[in-house]
């Protein structure tokens, strides 16, 4: 068996790099890499070696983006939580707002700039980027979902 806590390390590394905060990008990764089902907010700042307060905060970071879910256990007092099925489809399909945002946003800065300003011509292009990135992300993740069931039932 390999060791993971390598990989899980650097994976959190990069996803810290890339706007995650570090308690949360650790979790994350101690979500990818957990050998059980699910795991409770003790075993994880246990595992991690981080306190119960960044353990919350990121498993609440987690929750509301759509990467993991709270799961019944019966036999246990604590609440647990895992990854989601299709995590990453929910996550960029809650992207979409944050494109549309962004496009409304360039569409508003094109008007107080002028239309025929520089300013204009640069929100312009962030403008039609967003809109493209707009209208095609839902049939990218559409696309996304039909290949992963068939992968499913080879």
């Amino acid at each position: 068996m390999a060791d993971t806590t390598a990989a899980a390390e650097r994976m959190a590394l990069v996803l810290a790099q890339n706007g995650m905060q570090k308690a949360t990008a650790r979790v994350m990764t101690a979500f990818l890499f957990a050998d059980q089902d699910s795991v409770t907010a003790p075993e994880l700042g246990e595992q991690l070696g981080i306190s119960s307060g960044a353990v919350s905060g990121a498993i609440k970071m987690l929750l509301t983006v759509g990467l993991i879910e709270r799961v019944p256990a019966p036999t246990s007092r604590r609440e647990h939580y895992r990854l989601r099925d299709g995590a990453w489809a929910t996550l960029m399909s809650a992207q979409n707002g944050v494109v549309q945002a962004m496009f409304e946003v360039a569409e508003e800065g094109i008007q107080a700039a002028g239309q025929d300003s520089l300013a204009a011509m640069r929100l312009a292009e962030m403008r039609d980027f967003y809109s493209y990135m707009f209208s095609e992300l839902p049939a990218l993740i559409e696309r996304w979902q039909v290949e992963r069931r068939q992968r499913e039932t080879r």
